[in-house]
């Protein structure tokens, strides 16, 4: 076909979006024996996915028992460190709080896993797929709705095509092209920080402990890795961050090593840095007619306490299990139950994401014994701890039925 030839095509479902969401949302629906098609930007394993980077993902049980619930984990599991133990604390203040997955009566309360290697694993599934119709490269150029759907023009290496779908899927992203073509605006609130994340090697052994530090300067984490490596985030305002991006390495590892402490003695041999600037952006409102909105196209999370894929998956995984059961992909009817089922994880998970950074790293010295007493009771007091673990484990609000499975 010439590249001036025009193709056109019917779906059920159309995903745009290939990313760590858009790729999950494409596997469940296939598992459930749903035709859908799939456009990605980049090339089938070209490794340019902008989601398949250096950050390392902390996967709650949740999240793993979906991705195993859709054939992912298979191929994941064994590049993931379990999550044992997580403790959560503030710099220069007194309470800290400490779940343990053996008293939550599970093996592990998440998995740390790095994000290429989870990319890696959805495109080894994505391999397996039968029912699903995957344009890679391809670009949506244009949308244009009519009663039965909509009709999507996508530019591809062979030329331009046209897709007739039932039900529109934006999980483009941040800067959702879907959203702002469905005319969805979104509240945005820059947090003026900028994320760094390497790699760094203990002292001592991390034991699958997961570390939270909150500081006036912001948070601070450390996750579990193999080979006794731990993956750090480092939260900088960020008015610093040229400035920190420009140190050396042993300078580099003095400033997280003076944020985080000496918990697990020193640090050393930090890997190579990258940075993410923080900014909160969520759509207000997640469908419309006969489209809806997933992952980071509906909502962008600050990492604190890393929900953002995790909130994500559970979208995909909520939408494909109504999507399975129902005759019309984009009915309304379907559409208002899939962001009522989604409101309540949804707002909590952003409300708890938005709520520590504002009140764990304020520089207010009348807040100290508020914010200890309430992480002392976190810690001591069982119901809490349960409830804390659960949120924090995935299990908010109606989740998917995937993520109930346990794992074998």
């Amino acid at each position: 076909m010439s590249p001036e030839q025009t193709s056109t095509s019917r779906t059920g479902v159309l995903i745009v979006g290939g990313g760590l969401v858009g790729a999950s949302l494409a596997i469940a629906l296939d598992a459930a024996g749903i035709a859908a098609t799939l456009v990605e930007a980049a090339a089938p394993r070209a490794g340019a996915q902008p989601s398949y980077d250096e950050r390392n993902l902390a996967l709650a049980r949740a999240t793993v028992n979906g991705l195993d619930a859709i054939g992912v984990w298979t191929h994941a599991a064994a590049n993931a460190t379990p999550i044992r133990h997580i403790r959560v604390s503030r710099a220069g203040e007194f309470g800290s709080a400490r779940i343990d997955a053996a008293k939550q009566g599970v093996d592990a309360l998440g998995w740390t896993l790095p994000a290429r290697e989870l990319g890696e694993a959805l495109l080894r599934r994505l391999d397996a797929c039968t029912r699903l119709t995957r344009l890679a490269p391809a670009k949506l150029e244009a949308l244009e709705s009519h009663p039965a759907g909509w009709r999507a023009r996508i530019r591809t290496a062979d030329g331009e095509r046209t897709v007739d779908a039932a039900l529109l899927v934006g999980a483009d992203g941040t800067e959702s092209f879907v959203r702002s073509q469905l005319g969805i605006d979104a509240e945005r609130l820059d947090y003026e920080q900028t994320l760094f994340v390497a790699t760094v090697t203990p002292e001592h052994d991390h034991a699958n402990r997961a570390f939270e530090r909150f500081s006036d300067a912001g948070p601070v984490a450390l996750l579990p890795l193999a080979e006794r490596r731990c993956g750090l985030v480092l939260t900088v305002p960020g008015e610093q961050a040229e400035a920190v991006a420009a140190l050396g390495d042993d300078d580099f590892i003095a400033l997280a090593q003076q944020r985080f402490g000496w918990k697990l003695g020193r640090l050393t041999r930090p890997g190579k840095r990258h940075p993410y600037a923080i900014r909160r952006v969520a759509a207000r409102q997640l469908i419309g007619p006969r489209a809806v909105l997933v992952g980071n196209a509906a909502q962008t999370v600050h990492p604190i306490g890393a929900q953002g894929f995790n909130l994500g998956l559970r979208d995909a995984l909520t939408l494909s299990e109504l999507v399975a059961a129902a005759e019309d992909p984009g009915a309304a009817d379907l559409l208002q139950r899939y962001a009522a089922r989604r409101a309540p994880d949804r707002e909590g998970t952003m409300a708890m994401s938005h709520g520590l950074v504002r009140l764990a790293c304020l520089e207010q010295p009348l807040l100290a014994p508020l914010r200890s007493l309430a992480l002392l009771a976190y810690d001591r007091v069982s119901p809490l701890q349960h409830l804390l673990a659960r949120h924090g484990m995935g299990f908010r609000g109606e989740p998917p039925h995937a993520v109930l499975e346990r794992l074998p």
